[in-house]
């Protein structure tokens, strides 16, 4: 087995609003943010717009996500440089790539006030967290952390107050590490809406790898693959619609920031491909043999397994309850959707659109947390005419 650590500790989930809006104050008088891009200025729009922080101090290498950053409220105090930005704060909020954290960790430790907390958004976290725990000075506090939320977009435009809420936000504390620094954080991520929970560093990377980093390195092997058909048959690329596109989606991430990643966390990374690699090899056979019965029985335990899967969560969280209308392509239908389930006391916490055919109509995807929430929405959706069914 790669682990045998049991199971893995969840955090009671992010207080009601209800409770947020008792503070009587921001939790963090001045932040700082190094790194403006999806997760920095997420984070950012999070802090301020939440009530959070006071003041959020940040800065990017990019004078224009500063800029951006500015004009989106994802700080309202922009600095000329990672040193400026961190005189005087509180917290520290490390949201650049992995293979940068320790050169930008160095520039800032003298210049970190006695008790700072300073913490990393990099989903790697062995290496980071050793390194980082020796750079910080001691009269300032280090806590890895890792945000798993993210976006195909990336930079500072596609920043989005709302990208953690619901998220598993995991903070990896050594025997190192400061508990008042850890709850502290503990507390603010939890009132981004985040869910919150521990893990040693080393079994974060090999859990990280197993559930993201693999995946992501097969989406790029799929493309090549792809391409290299493509050269003799050109029509490969044309025809790659639906579940290869949906398959390859990560290949799209940021090619310098997932090299880091790869690099980074490579011990986990290939023991994981050894493991794949096996898991390969016995399909591959399977095939050669022409063996039916036993390939049959390899893909009802993947799919079998595959069921276990949360559907279209993020993280750690429970399942969502879905249903699929089909609705007509005229203005307003899905406001009118949202009206009656709203009017019914019925909160839609994910929607997309599937598919539409313009001048006729499409198919919605709405998710609820409750199984008896959807049934309610069923039934007032099809009161209503609307064709829906749960998934």
């Amino acid at each position: 087995m790669l682990l045998n650590r049991g199971p893995v500790p969840v955090a009671p989930p992010p207080a009601k609003d209800i409770n947020r809006n008792k503070r009587s104050g921001p939790l963090v008088e001045r932040a700082a943010i190094i790194g403006l891009g999806l997760i920095g200025g997420s984070l950012g729009l999070a802090l301020l717009q939440g009530g959070l922080a006071r003041e959020v101090a940040g800065y990017d290498r990019e004078v224009e996500a500063i800029q951006a950053a500015v004009q989106l409220g994802a700080i309202n105090s922009r600095a000329s440089s990672p040193e400026e930005a961190v005189a005087g704060a509180e917290v520290v909020i490390l949201a650049v790539p992995v293979g940068t954290l320790s050169q930008v960790a160095g520039a800032i430790a003298p210049f970190l006030a006695p008790g700072t907390i300073v913490t990393d958004t990099g989903s790697v976290k062995g290496t980071v967290v050793r390194e980082l725990e020796s750079i910080i000075p001691r009269r300032a506090f280090y806590v890895g952390g890792h945000p798993m939320a993210g976006s195909e977009r990336a930079g500072i435009k596609a920043a989005d107050r709302y990208l953690l809420e619901n998220a598993v936000y995991v903070l990896t504390p050594t025997p190192a590490t400061n508990n008042e620094a850890l709850q502290r954080l503990e507390e603010l991520f939890r009132a981004v809406g985040a869910r919150v929970i521990t893990l040693d560093p080393e079994e974060h990377d090999l859990v990280v790898a197993g559930i993201s980093h693999l995946p992501h390195l097969l989406a790029v092997s799929l493309m090549q693959t792809a391409g290299e058909l493509a050269r003799e048959h050109p029509l490969t690329l044309m025809l790659a619609a639906g579940g290869f596109r949906d398959t390859t989606r990560i290949a799209a991430g940021n090619p310098v920031i997932w090299r880091d990643i790869f690099l980074y966390n490579r011990q986990a990374i290939l023991t994981l491909l050894k493991c794949w690699r096996r898991q390969v090899e016995a399909l591959e056979g399977m095939i050669a043999r022409g063996d039916g019965e036993e390939l049959q029985a390899a893909l009802q335990q993947a799919r079998s397994l595959r069921s276990q899967v949360p559907a279209r969560q993020k993280g750690l969280l429970p399942a969502l309850h879905e249903l699929v209308a089909t609705v007509p392509d005229r203005p307003g239908v899905i406001g009118a959707m949202a009206t009656a389930l709203g009017n019914a006391g019925i909160n839609i916490i994910d929607i997309e659109i599937l598919r539409v055919r313009e001048g006729e109509g499409g198919s919605i995807r709405l998710g609820f947390t409750t199984a008896d929430a959807a049934a309610k929405a069923l039934e007032i959706l099809q009161s209503s005419g609307i064709n829906a069914r749960g998934l």
